[in-house]
């Protein structure tokens, strides 16, 4: 029953890309792209880069984000003596600028004009950087979908409790452990876990099993309980997993049966 109940999906629209994010990205280097789109069809490329480097060398920290890298500080990159250096390492000299811009193919880019804009240009590359926090995203998604459930039903609860608030669960071992949800009723306390998975992965696998080690720990204490809900079909590519864990943990429920849950804690 629990597997068929399993929802595909709970991205909404604003999933997608975090605008205000991108927006305030592309903000903090906006200055330094204007000043570079006086390189974009240059004829002297390499004069363009020395009269910038004469007034400002500081606007040249960017241009990693123009390849797409952010950390260019500890990013490690073979250079065309084949010698391991770091990324930061070419913005170092004008003329370590334009190997950079030549060997990237930045140069003919901008030679070409292919690139109107670099502020616009860069708004594109962070759309696409943004992609990667999906994943977060999603969880977050499932955190508040949880917290609007709880709040809904009139459920009095906390948001990110960590262990070290009780005594008690020094059972866990000494590194630190935080929780997504805490609840507390004259019977129990509950240590909750959510998390939404609409795709497969190894991950799935770590986290049932982690749950699956975790739960008796705090069950075994007396007036704790640990209580996981999860959902989404990517589940489905880590059934047995699940069913292991289903069948350790007493209280695993998805977004379906969450009923129970809220029915359990009001008695």
């Amino acid at each position: 029953m629990f597997m068929s109940q399993l929802q595909e999906t709970n991205q909404t629209l604003d999933f997608f890309c975090d605008f205000d994010k991108i927006s305030a990205n592309v903000a903090e280097v906006e200055m330094s792209l204007n000043t570079l789109n006086y390189l974009i069809g240059k004829d002297d490329l390499q004069r363009g880069v020395e009269e910038i480097w004469q007034r400002d060398p500081a606007v040249f920290e960017v241009l990693g984000i123009l390849i797409a890298v952010r950390d260019e500080g500890r990013k490690p990159v073979v250079d065309s003596a084949g010698n391991v250096v770091l990324l930061k390492s070419y913005f170092r000299s004008a003329a370590k600028v334009c190997e950079f811009l030549r060997e990237t193919g930045l140069a003919e880019i901008f030679a070409s004009r292919r690139i109107k804009n670099l502020v616009d240009y860069v708004f594109g590359i962070e759309t696409g950087l943004d992609t990667n926090a999906r994943k977060n995203r999603s969880g977050h998604i499932m955190e508040n979908t949880v917290a609007k459930i709880f709040g809904e039903h009139g459920i009095r609860f906390r948001q990110e409790v960590y262990s070290s608030e009780f005594r008690e669960l020094s059972v866990l071992g000494t590194d630190e452990k935080r929780f997504d949800f805490f609840i507390e009723t004259p019977a129990k306390k509950y240590l909750i876990e959510v998390n939404f998975y609409s795709g497969g992965g190894s991950k799935l696998n770590e986290v049932a099993r982690a749950y699956t080690e975790l739960a008796p720990k705090i069950n075994s204490l007396k007036g704790f309980e640990f209580v996981w809900i999860t959902d989404g079909i990517g589940w489905k590519s880590a059934r047995n997993k699940l069913e292991e864990a289903y069948n350790t943990i007493p209280s695993v429920y998805n977004l379906t049966d969450i009923g129970s849950f809220l029915e359990l804690i009001r008695q």
